[in-house]
């Protein structure tokens, strides 16, 4: 199963928040934004943390964080039958409150009957009121029954009846499945790589650690299936039973004979407390020595512990360890016998700004890795400062979030419909190989568009010439003018601040037909432009004509360059006012 939508209130620097998930979710922002405590949020729901009293937004008692999960395999859909909705969803709420408790509540589909409904099934034990009830065929024939027979057949009933039946989703009152603690990894495993840390965690082999983890796994098929390793553990078993001193009730003849003497010595020794002193030896866990005992050592040309390794071979093992486990559920999964398990299959990936200590190709390098990651039935959530973990022609993974006030919180601005079909679509991806780089538009605090590199080039330059020029804003090459448009329904739908910078192209040597199609361009452009965040600034009727010179056709962005540094050079008060506008 995975993460459909997450609601959190009362979260640290969250109020309020609901988001859609996806299977890979890159969320970005400022410092001191909220990034990592939506990160935090999502960990403490599965119990990777624990909530301490500074976790809750000033002036708050209780928080909550609401996960609907979706996409449930046949073993989920057994494990969680209560919960399950109409549209094969369940929803599970994680309640704290000041002081430190906290309880799990399920969200369940109460029937509009009164006989279906769970907090009447003490209602209905009486063999002869149950047997007058439409789910009495789900009941056993014979035996007194019990509350939990009549919920049990109050829910296969509903099951079988779901269509014709009648619902309101509410919070149960019990406790989610019954339990008081929620065992952890009920919903699956996570795997959690946070932003700065000692990475020999990663590789010790506690049951917390990636390293561990994936060794256990390991450990329990040869526990399982491998044959020296099971006679091994009963070797052990009779090893050790030979030290004890009874075996089913009869004393053991073959203990050895200095346990028996130091037992005895001692309880003489508690004579006068009436007391004897007996010695047991519990079989040691093979399975736990053989985890605990093992360590990982990298040969780079130099054979040494993980710890004498630098950061960023670190992080790229763990990396590499995070990447093995994902292949190896995609080979589990293929197997979907329903079995007893009582935890999911699924896999979360989060990931602290991962980007640390790798250089830019390895961050590149490491994006691909998680898009193939997050397409093997795996979701992968991840905070990033780096545009080389961004991918504009993936804006549905993208989640920009931002606290404008204490009062309102951290709110998350996300995209989850398709903004471009047909030749737009072709021209958004196309455009994505000509500058992959466009992704720190989403970290700009404004973005200006602009036609090609002559335009990217020159204005950043005579901003700076005049003292305008601000380094949190990006200036972003769309390909062309026809691409404009695109770029500025991305803008509009994450409301990310934006000023739409084209020629006017109406030249003297051009055609009357050439002169339409640069009209309807910018007609294009001027229809999507949302005035409450963007604006737009023409040039006439390009940016050489506006410094005044012809660039010829070769090495047009170094020729401009050249011109506006040259002494003779003097800006125009016309395109001094355009810079001031759009550097405002």
């Amino acid at each position: 199963m995975k993460i459909k939508t997450l609601e959190i209130k009362n979260w640290r620097s969250i109020k309020e928040l609901k988001v859609t998930a996806q299977d890979l979710m890159i969320i970005i922002g400022q410092n001191n934004h909220g990034k990592s405590n939506l990160l935090s949020a999502i960990l403490f729901f599965f119990g990777e943390i624990k909530h301490q009293d500074l976790d809750f937004s000033q002036g708050s008692e209780e928080l909550f964080v609401d996960i609907e999960f979706s996409e449930l395999d046949e073993q989920d859909k057994k494990t969680f039958e209560k919960y399950i909705t109409q549209q094969e969803t369940i929803k599970v709420r994680k309640v704290a409150y000041l002081g430190g408790s906290f309880e799990y509540k399920g969200w369940i589909q109460n029937c509009s009957e009164d006989y279906l409904k769970e907090e009447n099934a003490g209602n209905y034990t009486s063999r002869e009121t149950a047997n007058s009830l439409p789910f009495y065929p789900y009941l056993p024939s014979t035996g007194r029954l019990s509350k939990q027979q009549i919920i049990e057949a109050q829910q296969k009933y509903i099951q079988s009846n779901i269509e014709n039946l009648t619902f309101s989703y509410q919070l149960e009152k019990t406790n989610f499945m019954g339990l008081k603690s929620v065992a952890k990894g009920i919903f699956g495993e996570v795997y959690f790589l946070p932003a700065i840390k000692n990475a020999t965690d990663d590789f010790a082999s506690k049951d917390t650690s990636v390293f561990g983890k994936l060794l256990g796994e390991v450990v329990e098929t040869m526990s399982q299936y491998n044959e020296d390793w099971q006679g091994t553990k009963q070797q052990l078993a009779n090893l050790f039973s030979k030290f004890s001193k009874y075996i089913d009730g009869v004393e053991n003849a073959e203990r050895p004979k200095q346990l028996s003497d130091l037992e005895d010595e001692l309880s003489k020794e508690l004579l006068s407390w009436n007391a004897c002193f007996d010695i047991e030896l519990n079989i040691p866990d093979i399975d736990s020595v053989l985890k605990s005992n093992a360590s990982v050592w990298i040969n780079d040309g130099t054979r040494t512990d993980i710890a004498r390794k630098g950061h960023g071979l670190q992080r790229a093992v763990t990396i590499a360890l995070i990447q093995l486990i994902a292949k190896r559920q995609l080979q589990s999964n293929q197997d979907s016998e329903t079995t007893n398990r009582k935890v999911s299959k699924s896999r979360y990936f989060i990931f602290e700004e991962p980007e640390l200590y790798l250089h830019p190709q390895a961050q590149r390098s490491l994006f691909d890795s998680f898009v193939e990651l997050s397409t093997s039935r795996n979701q992968v959530i991840l905070c990033t400062h780096s545009s080389n973990l961004i991918s504009i022609d993936k804006y549905k993974s993208i989640y920009i979030i931002k606290k404008e006030n204490e009062q309102y919180g951290s709110k998350v601005t996300q995209c989850e419909e398709d903004l471009f079909d047909g030749n737009q679509k072709n021209e958004w991806n196309l455009s994505y190989w000509i500058n992959p780089d466009r992704g720190e538009l989403f970290f700009a605090e404004k973005v200006i568009l602009v036609e090609g590199q002559t335009d990217k080039v020159i204005l950043p330059a005579l901003a700076d010439k005049l003292g305008v020029f601000k380094y949190s804003y990006t200036v972003i090459d769309c390909g062309s003018k026809q691409n404009i448009p695109l770029y500025i329904k991305l803008m509009n739908k994450f409301n990310i601040p934006y000023v739409a910078v084209y020629d006017k192209d109406h030249q003297e040597n051009k055609s009357e037909q050439a002169i339409g199609v640069a009209d309807s361009a910018t007609k294009a452009i001027l229809d999507e432009i949302n005035n409450e965040i963007g604006l737009s600034v023409e040039l006439v009727n390009d940016i050489e004509q506006e410094l005044g010179y012809n660039c010829g056709k070769s090495s047009k962005p170094f020729q401009a360059l050249k011109h506006i540094k040259s002494s003779e050079f003097h800006i125009s008060e016309s395109l001094a006012e355009k810079i001031r506008v759009i550097y405002k």
